[in-house]
């Protein structure tokens, strides 16, 4: 069975350190799957609209008609509008479950998730669907230091949200994030004296993404 894989680019910056990891996955991933599928979306620079009444519409019509059967979905598009707004999430619902692993690109903006990302999450959610047995890795960056013990670690809703929203919505629980930390160090000079712990950061990040790509 070929195995396809799903990359997600969210960064509002075509030269950022979530899209320097998301990118070395996909390297070594597609180096080890030389006959593997390669699917990309970058939702900066080409966004997925937000969803929209007909969205809302079809989604209560799958849910009240019992459809569980994603290939089925589309006997509950009836109007005009709904036909438009299923011509955006077809092909989203399409990549998502035909990949085995999906790779996410992500910053933390705001404690969060890009909105960029946000929109493509609500587009696919539609409804719930289980994905048991597919991976789930998140290459983020962050501005700050987030990890476990640190003063920030509270205003985590990035790593958190999406844990809960795999598992919630798609039954998913083999979920890897690797983070690059203090990323800020860079260009706030309050963070000047942390420039070391960047660049170790950095460079964990850069290792476990070999070593969960291998």
């Amino acid at each position: 069975m070929t195995s396809t894989l799903l990359h997600l680019d969210a960064s509002a910056r075509t030269r950022s350190f979530s899209r320097r990891l998301s990118a070395r996955f996909a390297e070594q991933w597609r180096a080890a799957h030389h006959d593997g599928r390669y699917l990309y979306r970058d939702l900066a620079k080409d966004p997925v609209p937000h969803i929209t009444e007909p969205w809302t519409e079809i989604c209560d019509a799958v849910l009240g008609q019992g459809i569980t059967d994603i290939d089925r979905y589309k006997e509950a598009v009836m109007t005009p509008s709904q036909h438009e707004a299923w011509a955006v999430v077809a092909p989203l619902l399409d990549e998502l479950v035909a990949a085995d692993t999906v790779l996410i690109g992500t910053p933390m903006y705001n404690f969060s998730v890009p909105s960029a990302l946000k929109a493509w999450l609500d587009q696919v959610t539609f409804p719930r669907m289980s994905l048991r047995g597919r991976r789930f890795v998140v290459a983020g960056a962050r501005g700050g230091t987030y990890l476990p013990g640190t003063p920030r670690a509270p205003y985590d809703h990035e790593e958190r949200y999406l844990r809960d929203f795999f598992a919630g919505h798609f039954d998913v629980t083999d979920v890897v994030f690797v983070h690059a930390e203090l990323t800020n160090a860079l260009v706030d000079p309050r963070l000047a004296d942390r420039m070391d712990a960047q660049e170790v950061s950095l460079a964990a990040a850069l290792a476990r993404v070999d070593e969960v790509a291998g």
